[in-house]
């Protein structure tokens, strides 16, 4: 099964051909519009979908290619965004995340929550906004704590299970701050089971046309 994930920066609309060209099975895409809004894109590479949103312009969508099948897990987020839990294929749990303000923090507290529901079939993925470079400025929430509790649990960053790069030290980034290649950053992340495994790739930089972040498979 391939898993994308982007934040595609809105407009998902004017960007579902380069999207579906990835052919995924699920799609988790942050920071799109809600699709009963705007259902033509939805239609234009999913079959079914899952959205949640604080406006119809900007929220966290998991869409489902062809056969496969989602449906949320209603794990509660209280006031934490944003964060939705669907069972895909009645065989295993996603966790889809795109955090705002306080970011690692957020994502920390509802980790925390959740934690019994965590498993090693679970799937974490999405942009955590987050990385060990800035830890300190998170305390006791931090990357790296949250990252300890989910080995814990069986669950490791794929990039960095491919890679072998140390945490805080990656060579590739998902996230140009304003699309300037010189201002990059690692800041989003799938969390899997390594037994889960089978390949892992950022795309390349030239996504920054459509978007400031990368997509992942």
């Amino acid at each position: 099964m391939r898993l994308v994930s982007w934040n595609c920066n809105g407009k998902l609309r004017d960007k579902c051909a380069a999207l579906s060209a990835l052919d995924a099975d699920i799609y988790v895409i942050q920071k799109c519009e809600d699709p009963a809004a705007y259902d033509a894109y939805a239609k234009a590479f999913s079959a079914a979908y899952l959205w949640i949103g604080e406006t119809k312009h900007r929220g966290l969508g998991v869409f489902a290619k062809d056969a496969n099948s989602i449906r949320e897990n209603s794990w509660p987020s209280y006031t934490l965004r944003h964060f939705l839990s669907v069972r895909v294929n009645d065989a295993f749990d996603l966790l889809a995340v795109w955090t705002c303000k306080p970011y690692i923090e957020a994502y920390c507290i509802y980790q925390s929550i959740h934690f019994d529901r965590i498993t090693e079939d679970t799937v974490i993925i999405g942009d955590l906004n987050s990385n060990p470079i800035w830890d300190r400025a998170h305390g006791m929430r931090s990357h790296t704590r949250v990252v300890g509790e989910l080995a814990r649990k069986g669950l490791y960053s794929a990039y960095h299970s491919v890679t072998g790069e140390r945490p805080g030290a990656e060579t590739t980034a998902t996230f140009y701050l304003y699309r300037h290649l010189d201002k990059g950053y690692h800041t989003d992340y799938c969390f899997v089971a390594p037994r889960r495994l089978r390949a892992f790739k950022i795309l390349e930089n030239t996504w920054t046309q459509y978007a400031d972040h990368l997509p992942r498979w």
